[in-house]
This record gives C-alpha cells, structure tokens and sequence, in this order.
C-alpha cells in the first residue's frame, strides 16, 4: 500500500464530529446551577439561631460544668473539703479584725454576721476568677467544633453555683450552732442569689472575652478580685460608712447584694438600705448588658487569636 493511500484513510471527515448543540448547552448550563444553588450558605444564619443553638447544646454546658468538678478535686487528699477552708479561714480573720478595732455585732454571733457576707462575696470573686479565664482554659475545644461560646463561661459560673450551695450549707450548720433562727425576710434570698448570678455573669464575660485578646487581665483580674474583698461590706457593715459617702459607696454593686444577703438571712436584724440594692440592681443590669453585647461581638475572632 502506498504513502498517499494510507493518508487518505487517515483522514478525518469533518462532520463525523459531533458538536454539542445549544440546546444540550443550556441543559448542562441549567444542571449546574441547580446543583450549585444548594451550596449557597445564607449569611447571618448562625447570629439568627444563636439563642436556639444556646439551648441545643445545653447538655455540653452540664458536661462542662461536670467535667470541672471533678477535674477540680481529683487526686485532692480532702476533696471537696477545700470549698469550705477559704471562707472558713477567711471568717476568722475578719471575726478577729472585728475583735481588734471592737466593732459591735450586737445581738448576732459574730461568725453568723460575718459569715453571711462572706457567702455571697465568695460566689462573686470564685465565678469571676472562673469566667474570666474559661475561655483560655478551654481553648482546644474552641477550635474544633462549633457550639455558641457563651456556654463555656455560663458553665464555670455553674460550677460555682456548686460551691456556693456547699458553702451555704455550712451556714445553717452554724446558725443551728447559735440556736439563730432566720424570720420571713429569708424569703427574699434567692433575690439576692440572682443578682450576684448576673453580676458574675456579665462581669465574667466581659472580662472573658478582654482576656481571649490581652492576657494582661490575667494578672488584673486577681487584683479586682483582692481590692473587692477589703473595699467590700464584709468585716464591717456599710452602716458604719459615713452618711455623705454612703451613696458612693453603693455605686460598689456588692454593696446592696451583701447587705441584702445579711438581712435575708439575719432576719432583718441588720440594716438594708433600699436605694444600695437599687444601685446594685442598675449596675447588675448594666454588666450583664454590656458582658453580652461585648462578647458577641468578639466571638467570631476567638479561633483565630485563641
């Protein structure tokens, strides 16, 4: 067979190639786009479910809150003991600061009155501390899986909780001690409960979500916590703060919910200032306000500088 025989078979014939016609064109065009629409992600969705999603993944946070329990006091020599050393210890030193300078208690045992305020400030400053740094603590968790943020703080608060219910019971082992009956104003208590809950809260996540991008408010949150303790109605009653600074004064928010916890439980035997509580209410609120709004807003970053 010659060269130019088998060119000739070679060749290709110019219409035995079929071209895709317009019409199966529109049909893939069509396919596609359909196809594509539902990868479409709506912008927003997330911010929308939020507060849903917050009581979806309710169980984590008793995970959580379990988790730092018993994490907590494992391989402690006397476990959950050590809720009641530090206000206990911290009751004496106030009990004898009281018998130093001879503040007057009147009719109320000394570690009773002491004692009251000691429980609500020892919820404050454990929740706070917990809070603020629960973020950091839990920093490989944020980075793998999505669940709302806020879950991890309001579980360290709870974890508290725990402590504070320990602790309370301590204090009616006290008051049945000092034969001490409470009256009708320990209906009031869980009032004040929810105030310190929400102070601690909003304070906690602001301060959490501070934390996340400056870890200088590791260092600055003990020193609140300390300077708390001594500018705080604990050792003394915030009776005993002159008349023309005692509005000042109050503008402190554990002003009105420690007198408030003192005269729930002492029945009425101390004196409650209507207006602190008021103040103490505002500035709860405001926090709480504030600690949300600030955290929300920073929540979206906490991966990438986490």
């Amino acid at each position: 067979m010659s060269f130019a025989m088998r060119k000739k078979k070679l060749q290709v014939n110019p219409t035995a190639v079929k071209t895709p016609s317009k019409s199966s064109n529109d049909q893939q065009k069509k396919t596609i786009s359909k196809s594509s629409s539902k990868l479409i992600i709506t912008p927003g969705r997330t911010a929308k479910n939020y507060w849903r999603d917050l009581w979806k993944y309710r169980e984590l946070m008793y995970f959580i809150a379990w988790r730092d329990i018993t994490v907590r006091y494992k391989q402690t020599a006397i476990g959950v003991a050590w809720v009641l050393i530090r206000p206990v210890l911290t009751m004496l030193v106030f009990v004898g600061f009281r018998r130093m300078v001879g503040l007057s208690s009147g009719s109320i045992p000394e570690p009773i009155l002491v004692f009251a305020a000691v429980l609500p400030w020892q919820f404050f400053s454990s929740a706070l501390t917990e809070a603020s740094g629960s973020l950091i603590g839990n920093a490989n968790l944020i980075g793998k899986v999505y669940f709302p943020r806020l879950i991890i703080p309001f579980a360290s608060v709870a974890t508290t909780l725990v402590d504070f219910l320990v602790t309370l019971f301590l204090l009616v082992l006290l008051m049945v001690w000092h034969r001490f009956m409470p009256g009708w104003q320990l209906a009031a208590l869980p009032l004040f409960i929810l105030l310190s809950f929400g102070l601690s809260v909003g304070f906690g996540l602001f301060l959490a979500a501070l934390n996340v991008e400056y870890r200088d408010f590791r260092i600055v949150v003990p020193f609140i916590v300390q300077f708390g303790l001594f500018v705080s109605p604990i050792a003394f009653s915030s009776a005993d703060v002159p008349v023309r600074w005692r509005l000042y004064y109050s503008l402190n928010p554990m002003v009105g919910i420690i007198d408030g916890f003192r005269w729930s439980i002492l029945g009425g035997r101390t004196p409650f200032d209507i207006q602190s509580v008021e103040i103490s209410a505002g500035v709860t609120a405001f926090f709480l306000v504030l600690g949300i709004w600030y955290f929300r807003r920073m929540e979206r970053s906490f991966a990438d500088v986490i």
